[in-house]
Order: C-alpha cells, then structure tokens, then sequence
C-alpha cells in the first residue's frame, strides 16, 4: 500500500501466497469434476489447466504429478468432511449417527464429488492404481473409527454389551457406499439420506439398550 492506502501495483509476498492459494483451490475442484467424469486415467492436466486458465506447466508448479493431484483432491475432501461434521466428539451413538446423514445430505449437495468418489474407488481395486493405498488406509481408519464410535456407546450403557461394533460399522459403511452408488446411478428416485435414516433408526432400535428408534436431535 502507498502512503494514501491505495494499492501500489506491487504484489508482497502475503499477495501472492493468497493468489497461489486460489490457484491450487480452482485447480482441485476442477480436478474433482475431471476425475468424476472421466476418472484417473483418462483424465487430462492439460484439460483441467485450461479450464482453470493456465498453463499445464502452471498446473505442474502445484501438483507435480498426475497421481499427487489425485491423491490432493481425495485427502483435501476427507479433511473437510473431517472439520465439518466430526470435530467435536460427539456424546452418543445417536448423534453420530445424526452427523452421519448430514454428511450424507451434504454428498447429495455436491455430485461432482461424490461421482468422483465412486468412479476412483471402484478403479483403485488394481494395486496398481495410484489411490489404492489411499482406499485401503481409508477403510482402515474408517473401519477403527467407526467401530470406535459404537464402542463407546456399549461403554456408556446406550447399546447393548454383545455388540460386535467392528462388523456392524463395516456393514454400516456398505450400507453408506450402496446407497450412494444408487444415488449416483438415479438421483431421481433414490434419496440416499431418508434410506440411510430408515437403516440407521433399525440399527439403532437393534442395537441399544432400550430397544427404541433413533431418537430426534
């Protein structure tokens, strides 16, 4: 700034790490629709740069390879999903299970993503593929998370001792996965979040000690 505070037409270096990150940003959510329509490797940087406005060697300055790309978009939208909807632990299974159709409702929110996530998880099933590892560490640490979540409500006295938690949340993220895969296919006549609430309010009259539906927020 000048000394009236008006803009100098010199860019500082807090300037310029603001447009890099701007940058970066429109790169990954054009990343996201790419990879969603056409999934890994039929994917171009050459497209995704040109319609972000640069150049590949542009885009190659943030994300040096293809696969880094990749593997940026799906870490950037998991720790979102993260910040949002499960910072805060939650005080019962029944709010998780709450904050789980959030989530659902937001992925009906944004299809771009979540066609991505379906079209990269069914490739990544070749070892080969540049998110397996990525997949697989995924479903591990959502696996323990989950099972987690359950556990603690078996520890309280809300669900019953016998339950085997690490099953019912591998079965619980099928469930998540099935459905959005539905959704995907006809977003017309599945409404993943009312189907989820209707599996989750029997799982929960299953599992907890008081034998009652999913109680309301």
């Amino acid at each position: 700034m000048d000394v009236k505070g008006g803009a100098t037409g010199r860019r500082g270096p807090r300037g310029s790490y603001a447009v890099g990150d701007e940058r970066r940003t429109r790169i990954l959510d054009a990343a996201v629709e790419h990879f969603a329509q056409w999934g890994f490797h039929a994917t171009s940087l050459t497209r995704i740069a040109k319609e972000v406005g640069i150049t590949q060697g542009g885009l190659l300055h943030h994300f040096r390879t293809k696969e880094a790309l990749l593997v940026s978009v799906l870490e950037a939208s998991d720790e979102n999903d993260a910040v949002r909807f499960f910072t805060e632990e939650c005080e019962s299974v029944a709010e998780w299970f709450h904050r789980l159709l959030d989530l659902t409702a937001h992925n009906a929110q944004r299809p771009g993503r979540t066609r991505m996530f379906n079209a990269l998880v069914g490739e990544s099933g070749d070892p080969d593929h540049p998110a397996h590892a990525f997949f697989a560490r995924r479903y591990r640490t959502l696996v323990e998370e989950a099972g987690g979540s359950l556990r603690r409500g078996v520890e309280s006295g809300e669900l019953r001792g016998d339950t085997d938690c690490t099953a019912e949340a591998r079965q619980l993220l099928a469930v998540m996965d099935g459905l959005q895969l539905q959704w995907v296919l006809a977003p017309a006549s599945v409404d993943m979040v009312e189907q989820l609430h209707h599996y989750v309010d029997r799982l929960y009259r299953a599992l907890s000690t008081a034998g009652r539906a999913l109680p309301p927020r």
